[in-house]
């Protein structure tokens, strides 16, 4: 790209900027430019940019880079004033914006204690000014990101990772290219170390950001990832970086999780370094392919693990609770939901909980008389009215539930003549369910 004459007495004054800090901080024409200073920053405080604008400029030919760092902050800032409202002339916009960047640059390399700030201040700049040229984007964000590590503002590794998709959409980029872009951006933002909790708010968002745009184009495609993955694999089983990547990606793509690279590389980790995670890996491709008992046992395996905390064993729980439910084996659903509780630490799982609970109890039938029988229903509604307390969300949900299972009461009259009253505790038990209720009837 073409740079006007400005832009080249720009790469002039700092090439030479040693040269002429040699003789001052304000360089050889000293009085003219501490004069353009002064001026042009009593126009700039006063916010009067088109006339600061001329003298910054007399400013900027006249001074180092190193004689005032102000001048280039405020460089920047009258930049963008003037691609604003030149928006409509495209060629003298684009002079305006390489002339911004080339400030950007400037302060980079004379400022170096400033230079993370100036680096990012560019990459929000190209974002903001730059449209339509991502071999140009990808290649500054790329240096941007290379100059600050983790000290890179998320949103410029999403519009770094955006800049490469395009790249990837036009055949610029392979396969293993834009994958290891993603990996990239990925482990740089779970390096970064947010101040507060705006900022992990900002790292969750753009990790999830990222996650989508890579899911959106298609690039973990399962055939692709199989033949990219299983050369490598095969070649080094043991490489468990490599696994961990394997898995990660298969289990982004849509349908991936059942093939043989994939049960392979599960294995491989949970074998070399299990965790909670591993073996709930393990567990979803078990129960997918349905082999039941693998599956148990894996789930229960996870919730075993110690680097498995209350709140993730409360969810392994239910899901353990629904999956037996799911597979007909209502007295370990039952028993796996009942843990649930006391780990609980959200309103939330705590009623779907109770929800479930009361939901396997309405299945559940006894032999016996015709009140044993129709027991199971007080319980299952015991647990509905704990659900809506616990969750008020869920109220219509086990309202609905509760009227449906009192037409299964029996009559007052018939219980009287089983020798049970309305109100009184009644004990249940049957087929391994035990539980205390209260009785009631209906007219």
């Amino acid at each position: 790209m073409k740079r006007t004459g400005f832009i080249i007495a720009m790469i002039v004054m700092a090439l030479s900027s040693t040269s002429v800090f040699a003789q001052g901080k304000y360089g050889a024409d000293s009085a003219n430019c501490i004069k353009y200073l002064s001026f042009y920053k009593d126009y700039f405080k006063q916010k009067s940019y088109n006339e600061a604008l001329p003298n910054w400029r007399e400013a900027f030919k006249r001074c180092p880079p190193t004689a005032n760092q102000t001048m280039l902050v405020d460089g920047t800032t009258l930049m963008r004033k003037l691609i604003s409202q030149n928006s409509k002339n495209p060629v003298y916009r684009e002079k305006l914006v390489d002339s911004l960047m080339m400030i950007h640059d400037i302060r980079i390399a004379n400022y170096p204690k400033y230079a993370v700030t100036a680096r990012n201040n560019k990459g929000l700049d190209l974002a903001n000014y730059v449209q339509n040229d991502p071999e140009r984007l990808y290649k500054e964000y790329g240096e941007i990101i290379a100059g600050n590590k983790t000290k890179t503002k998320p949103t410029i590794l999403l519009f770094y990772f955006d800049s490469a998709v395009e790249l990837y959409k036009n055949g610029s980029l392979d396969e293993e290219e834009i994958i290891g872009v993603y990996e990239g951006c990925m482990e740089l933002l779970s390096k970064m170390d947010p101040k507060d909790a705006a900022d992990k708010e900002m790292v969750d968002d753009m990790k999830l950001k990222i996650e989508e745009l890579f899911a959106s184009n298609n690039i973990a495609d399962c055939d692709k990832l199989i033949e990219l993955y299983t050369p490598k694999f095969e070649a080094d089983p043991q490489n468990i970086e490599l696994a961990e990547k394997i898995v990660r990606f298969m289990s982004a793509a849509d349908g991936c999780t059942d093939n043989a690279l994939f049960i392979s590389a599960a294995t491989s980790i949970h074998k070399s370094n299990p965790t909670h995670a591993s073996a709930y890996t393990l567990y979803k491709w078990n129960a997918s392919t349905g082999k039941s008992a693998e599956a148990v046992k894996y789930l229960q395996e996870a919730i075993d693990r110690e680097d498995s905390d209350a709140a993730q064993d409360a969810e392994y729980y239910y899901e353990l609770a629904v999956y037996n439910f799911k597979c007909g084996n209502n007295l370990a659903a039952e028993q796996a939901a009942k843990k649930v509780i006391p780990l609980a630490t959200t309103s939330e799982i705590k009623g779907k909980t109770y929800m479930l609970i009361g939901t396997i109890w309405g299945g559940v039938r006894c032999d016996g008389n015709d009140i044993a029988k129709r027991a199971p229903y007080w319980v299952a509604v015991d647990y509905f009215e704990r659900a809506k307390a616990a969750d008020p969300e869920l109220a219509a949900e086990a309202n609905k539930r509760i009227n449906e299972y009192k037409k299964y009461y029996p009559l007052t009259a018939d219980a009287f003549m089983f020798g049970v009253n309305d109100g009184e505790t009644y004990q249940v038990s049957c087929g391994g369910f035990k539980a205390n209720t209260t009785v009631r009837t209906q007219n």
